[in-house]
């Protein structure tokens, strides 16, 4: 797995190890990003992130912050490795749940341009009613969320779709405000 675009192209990145995450392929990240276009400047939030793969792209790609969410700590710890690793700035590790990390971001009133959603495959009917509750309240005006699913779920927001495109086993389904 490697960096795909931006300052940091062509540096591998480190994976978790063991069957917890599933990282996002350099085609479906290179695909995703040319779907949603630059994101020079942008805030992003990487939610269920896994290896921070597509995080990690945003960053290198000129995103100015990311906040990489991930209930494993194992894996959270390979994030934090992978931003010193890759020396790439403006970025915070949150080794937790998703939903309680919404909640706060909601609470404080944070905005972002760019929402990664990638949770487990299997793991998706149990989390869509509590996404579509919180994302559109953390989602700035003009924003993006870029949800990864199995090639046979179709997400569904209460927000705009843009497009959904399946490549190989993933589904990329993409939500604007």
């Amino acid at each position: 797995m490697r960096i795909v675009a931006g300052s940091r192209k062509g540096h591998r990145l480190a994976a978790p190890e063991g069957v917890v995450t599933r990282p996002t392929g350099d085609r479906v990240r290179e695909a995703v990003f040319s779907i949603i276009g630059p994101v020079e400047g942008a805030a992003v939030l990487d939610l269920f992130a896994g290896s921070g793969a597509m995080g990690l792209e945003a960053l290198s790609r000129g995103a100015a912050s990311c906040v990489f969410v991930e209930r494993d700590r194992g894996a959270a710890r390979v994030i934090q490795a992978n931003l010193e690793k890759l020396r790439l700035t403006g970025a915070v590790v949150a080794a937790r749940d998703v939903a309680g990390a919404l909640r706060d971001e909601r609470d404080r009133d944070r905005l972002y341009d760019l929402v990664l959603v990638d949770p487990p495959y299997d793991e998706w009917d149990r989390h869509e009613p509590g996404l579509a509750d919180l994302l559109p309240s953390v989602l700035g005006e003009g924003g993006l969320i870029v949800v990864e699913t199995s090639e046979r779920v179709e997400p569904e927001l209460p927000l705009a779709l843009v497009t959904t495109r399946r490549y190989g086993s993933a589904r990329i389904t993409v939500f604007s405000r």
